[in-house]
C-alpha cells in the first residue's frame, strides 16, 4: 500500500468498511430468515431476485460513473445505502408484519446501489495509481473482497448470536455512513464533459458507445469479457453448487469439514491477491492460458477422489477429502490470478472516459453467466448424482479447452508484460 498512494489507500479503507458491513448484514439476514421461516430456500430466492437489477442496471451505472465526479458518486451511493439499511432498522423496531417482504426490498435496493457502486470503484483505480502498480492495486482490492467474504460470515454469525439482527442492522447503517464521510477525503481526477442531450438520452448513447467500443473499436476487450463469462459459466458453478454437494452428500463429510474446505478456498483467494504483486513480472497475455491448463489438470485428482469405487470402499475417505479440498484451493488460487489479470487488462485497454461503462458491461455479463451456470450444474448433478465424478472430469476438459481458446484469442497480441500497454495486431 505504501508503494501506491494516499488516495488509493483511503479508497481501500472505504472498501473494507463497506464490504464488511454488506457481508455481515447479508449473512445475518440469512440466519434471521432461517429462524423466522425454517427455510433457506426463501433466502436463496430473495438473493436470486435481488441480483437481477445488477444485470440490467450495471451498464447504466457505468455510464453515470463516466459522466459524474466519481468521488461524489461514491459518497452519494454510500449515503443512500445507509438510509436504506436505516429504514430496515426502523421497520424492525416498529413492525412485526411483512418483515420477509421488507428484507427482500432492502436487499434488492442494496443490489441496485451496488450496480452503480462497483463500476465506479473499478473505474477509479486506474486514475489513482500508476500503470506499473495497477495489477498490485487490483490484487489489493480483490484481497479485501476475499477477506470480507471469508471473515464477514464469521463476524456476522458471532454478532447475530450475541447482539441480534437489530444491532447488526444499526452497525451496518453506521458503517455505510462512515464510509461516505471518509470518501470525502479522496481526490479522484475528474474532467467535466459536455452533455448535449437530456440525462436519459445521454446515458443510453453512452452505453451504446461503450458497447460499440468493445465490439468494433477494441475487439481485444470483447475477447477478455468472453473469457471472464466462460469462467463464470463453466467453472464458478462447480465451486458454488458442486463442491458443497460433493463434500456433504457424495463424500458424506460433516458440516465442520465442509466449513474447513470453504475457509481454505477463501484463504487461497486471499493468498492469490497477495501473491500477484510478486509474480506480476511473469504474468503475460500470451501465457495466460497456462493458468487454465494448470487448473484443468488439478480437476483430474478431484474427479478421481469422488469415483464411486473409492467413495464406496470400506476404507477411510479422509485422504480423498484432503486431496479434493487441496486441489480446489489450488484451482481457486489460479482462477483468482486470472480474474485479477483480466480486470487489469480491461482497465489498461480502456480510455478513462469509457472505463465505467466497460467495467459495468463486464459485471453485467459475468452476473448473467453465474445463475445460468448454477442452474445447469444443479440440473446435471441431479442426473449424475451417482457418477458426479464425470461432471468434475467434464469441467477439467472444458477448462483445458478454455486454455486453447484463450491461446487462440490472444494469438494476435504482441505481448510485453502486464505492467505495459498491450498492443494488438489486426
Amino acid at each position: 500500500m505504501a508503494n501506491l498512494n494516499r488516495n488509493f489507500g483511503v479508497l481501500v479503507i472505504c472498501q473494507v468498511i463497506t464490504l464488511f458491513g454488506s457481508s455481515i448484514l447479508r449473512f445475518a439476514l440469512s440466519l434471521y430468515i432461517l429462524d423466522l421461516t425454517g427455510s433457506a430456500k426463501i433466502f436463496g430466492l430473495i438473493l436470486a431476485i435481488s441480483t437481477i437489477p445488477t444485470i440490467f442496471l450495471a451498464p447504466i451505472g457505468g455510464a453515470i460513473a463516466d459522466r459524474t465526479n466519481r468521488r461524489n458518486l461514491l459518497v452519494i451511493l454510500d449515503v443512500i445505502s445507509s438510509f436504506i439499511v436505516g429504514g430496515l432498522a426502523i421497520f424492525l423496531f416498529t413492525s412485526e408484519s411483512s418483515i420477509i417482504v421488507m428484507i427482500g426490498i432492502v436487499m434488492t435496493l442494496l443490489m441496485i446501489v451496488s450496480a452503480f457502486y462497483q463500476p465506479t470503484v473499478q473505474a477509479s483505480i486506474p486514475v489513482l495509481v500508476k500503470q506499473d502498480k495497477l495489477l498490485e492495486a487490483n490484487g489489493i482490492v480483490s484481497g479485501v473482497s476475499s477477506i470480507t467474504n471469508f471473515a464477514g460470515p464469521v463476524l456476522g454469525g458471532l454478532l447475530y448470536s450475541i447482539a441480534g439482527i437489530e444491532m447488526i442492522v444499526i452497525i451496518t447503517c453506521i458503517s455505510f455512513f462512515l464510509s461516505a464521510v471518509i470518501e470525502l477525503f479522496i481526490k479522484i481526477p475528474f474532467e467535466k464533459r459536455e452533455q448535449p442531450y437530456g440525462a436519459v438520452k445521454t446515458t443510453l448513447l453512452d452505453i451504446k458507445d461503450g458497447v460499440s467500443y468493445i465490439v468494433k473499436e477494441n475487439p481485444f476487450i470483447s475477447k477478455v469479457i468472453l473469457i471472464a463469462a466462460s469462467l463464470n459459466l463453466f467453472i464458478t458453478p462447480l465451486f458454488l453448487v458442486g463442491i458443497p454437494y460433493i463434500i456433504k452428500i457424495t463424500l458424506g463429510m460433516s458440516d465442520s469439514l465442509f466449513g474447513l474446505t470453504q475457509g481454505g478456498i477463501s484463504l487461497s483467494m486471499i493468498f492469490a491477491a497477495v501473491a500477484i504483486g510478486f509474480i506480476s513480472k511473469k504474468l503475460k497475455v500470451n501465457n495466460l492460458y497456462l493458468w487454465f491448463v494448470a487448473s484443468g489438470i488439478l480437476f483430474i485428482p478431484m474427479a478421481i477422489t469422488v469415483y464411486p469405487e473409492f467413495v464406496n470402499s470400506s476404507g477411510e475417505i479422509t485422504l480423498q477429502f484432503l486431496v479434493f479440498s487441496f486441489s480446489s484451493m489450488l484451482i481457486m488460487f489460479a482462477i483468482t490470478i486470472i480474474n485479477i489479470f483480466i480486470i487489469t487488462l480491461l482497465q489498461q485497454q480502456t480510455p478513462n472516459l469509457l472505463l465505467g461503462k466497460v467495467m459495468a458491461i463486464l459485471t453485467a455479463v459475468s452476473t448473467c453467466s453465474v445463475p445460468v451456470g448454477q442452474v445447469l450444474f444443479g440440473t446435471l448433478i441431479d442426473k449424475f448424482e451417482d457418477n458426479v465424478y464425470t461432471l468434475v472430469f467434464a469441467v477439467a476438459v472444458i477448462t483445458v479447452l478454455l486454455a486453447l481458446v484463450t491461446k487462440k484469442l490472444f494469438s494476435t497480441v504482441e505481448q510485453v508484460d502486464i505492467n505495459q500497454k498491450v498492443s494488438v495486431s489486426e
